[in-house]
């Protein structure tokens, strides 16, 4: 890659693009994370080839993490820069997963991405810690793994519920996730009984951007603790439109709802997740609380089996639209958002 000095803001979507998937990631500037002693001293983070083992880096005090919209587009992946010329969209890299380790001991891993313009010079690098970056700390660079980038962005991206969530069945009755199996038949909002025809499990450190979500009880009228990944969308029928979104099903992401006191992001240890896969993208229903299945865009599909890949209807292709309108970052105010969604789904 050849390297083009630009100062960029934060970029975010077209209004020409919307009606491909967005995922928003909270990422930092590679400029904001600097060699303070190495070959490269003084140069922010970089992509893989201009790295170098054993460079210490340290984080700027005055670093900010920024959302950074990801449009995709089946295997592709752009970023949108929001100018004055009408909105150029930009290739975006998964370049490299960097490990650095602290002076304690402690490693932290950051998933690294370059922008790169329509001549394949570098705009941006942006990275996505996985544990929090301490700005009075430095960390050696310790790794540089090229071939795990796509898997680790598609475990940010991924839904899913913790072990130990009680899953309503067709039958009424409900069964901790751990204990479905393929074949098992799940109530659907919308079709009915449906069979299980995939399941995903992996166990992380419940840190950064894995970090579980805890749907407090009662908080969404649930009887009991709903946990899940920061990214599982809510599903919510509006009997009146108290989130003004213009129509009454609306989907909303875990993480958009903590407030500090009924729904809270919880770090430390590990955490087991599991998803469920249908042969369409569903609304099921988890502690009570209607919540979305796993959704197959360009990110995850490589990573199914090719059997399960095969049978996908096309509802899960990367192209189309989610049938609920998506509550995105800002419309509602995380303070007061558990409390609106509660009575617009219970009034």
């Amino acid at each position: 890659m050849n390297r083009k000095d630009s100062s960029l803001v934060t970029p975010q979507q077209p209004e020409g693009q919307s009606s491909l998937p967005v995922q928003s990631l909270v990422v930092y500037r590679g400029q904001d994370f600097r060699v303070t002693n190495g070959v490269n001293l003084g140069d922010g983070l970089s992509y893989a080839a201009e790295m170098e083992l054993a460079d210490n880096y340290q984080l700027r005090k005055s670093a900010g993490r920024g959302r950074l919209s990801v449009l995709i587009d089946n295997d592709s992946l752009s970023v949108a820069d929001n100018t004055e010329l009408g909105g150029v969209s930009h290739t975006l890299h998964l370049d490299c997963v960097a490990t650095f380790m602290a002076g304690s001991g402690v490693t932290v891993e950051l998933l690294v991405l370059v922008e790169t313009d329509e001549d394949g010079l570098v705009e941006a690098t942006y990275f996505l810690p996985f544990a929090p970056l301490k700005p009075d700390v430095e960390y050696a660079l310790v790794k540089i793994d090229k071939d795990t980038a796509h898997t680790r962005l598609a475990d940010v991206a991924s839904v899913a519920f913790t072990r130990g969530t009680r899953i309503t069945m067709s039958n009424g009755m409900q069964k901790p996730i751990e204990e479905l199996s393929v074949g098992d038949r799940v109530l659907t909002r919308d079709h009915g009984p449906k069979e299980i025809r995939w399941i995903g499990a992996q166990t992380v450190r419940a840190t950064g951007a894995f970090a579980p979500i805890v749907i407090k009880k009662g908080a969404l009228n649930n009887a009991n603790d709903l946990v899940l990944s920061p990214h599982h969308r809510i599903f919510i029928y509006q009997r009146r439109d108290a989130v003004r979104a213009g129509r009454a099903e609306v989907l909303v992401k875990a993480r958009l709802l903590v407030n500090g006191q009924n729904v809270i992001q919880t770090e430390g240890g590990f955490v087991d997740y599991f998803q469920i896969l249908f042969d369409s993208h569903e609304i099921i229903y988890a502690e009570g609380i209607a919540a979305e299945s796993m959704f197959v865009d360009g990110r995850v599909k490589p990573f199914l089996p090719s059997d399960i890949r095969a049978r996908l209807s096309p509802e899960h292709s990367a192209d189309e639209a989610p049938r609920a309108f998506e509550l995105r970052d800002g419309m509602l105010e995380p303070s007061v958002a558990a409390d609106v969604l509660r009575a617009a789904s219970g009034s």
